[in-house]
């Protein structure tokens, strides 16, 4: 575990150092600024913000991946394995896209004008609200980084196919009733109309186990399957 851990900082300095980061939290910022006005209501602007981290997460993965110089990554595999350090990969794409999300909901409490939109019924307090947003972002982080192991090698090898397949899986988990990112989503959308946010404690249980079972087969799979 602690050989997992510190592969996984590797991989963060990887992110860092490569410039890996920088696009998809650009794109991210970019939408977000676009999206969200100052002054919208909070929950409104949470949901929004969550949605876009199932996409920029799997970018995230999709850059951690490939940070690395193959014969550097090989250098690397023959010490750790090639599970280790595909599951350093994968960590370090979560640990950047929950940084990002705390962010996210930061910036939109600071930006932001009431809790909830016209017409609630009620106005709730804002830690509620606060707790229902993160715990929406990191569904969505989550969801996100399954969608991006799933369309990424070693599942997928060919580049082209690899970014069409983690495309569709993270608008597959943003609009497909089931996914536990669009239950958490509607969540958000509804206490934003009724002021009555909670948070969704049973999607993130949903999610934490879909994508420590995904992490897990890919990373087995690494360990088989030349890339």
């Amino acid at each position: 575990m602690r050989q997992v851990g510190a592969l996984t900082r590797y991989h963060l300095e990887l992110l860092v150092r490569s410039h890996a980061w920088l696009p998809p939290f650009l794109a991210f910022a970019l939408l977000l600024v676009v999206g969200v006005t100052a002054g919208d209501p909070l929950l409104g602007g949470l949901g929004y913000g969550a949605g876009l981290l199932v996409p920029v997460s799997a970018w995230y993965v999709r850059g951690a991946l490939t940070a690395e110089p193959p014969a550097s990554r090989a250098c690397l595999v023959a010490v750790a394995g090639p599970v280790r350090v595909h599951l350093g990969a994968l960590l370090a794409a979560l640990s950047a896209g929950l940084l990002l999300a705390v962010g996210e909901v930061a910036a939109l409490w600071w930006v932001s004008g009431p809790v909830a939109g016209p017409g609630a019924q009620r106005e709730p307090g804002v830690g509620p609200a606060l707790l229902a947003g993160l715990v929406t972002s990191v569904v969505c982080v989550l969801l996100g980084v399954l969608a991006g192991a799933l369309g990424n090698r070693p599942v997928l090898v060919r580049a082209p196919y690899g970014v069409l397949a983690a495309l569709g899986l993270a608008a597959a988990a943003l609009v497909v009733p089931v996914s536990p990112a669009n239950a958490a989503l509607r969540g958000v959308v509804t206490a934003a109309r009724t002021g009555r946010p909670a948070a969704p404690w049973g999607e993130l249980l949903l999610a934490a186990v879909l994508s420590a079972a995904v992490g897990a087969g890919v990373a087995a799979l690494a360990g088989r399957r030349p890339e």
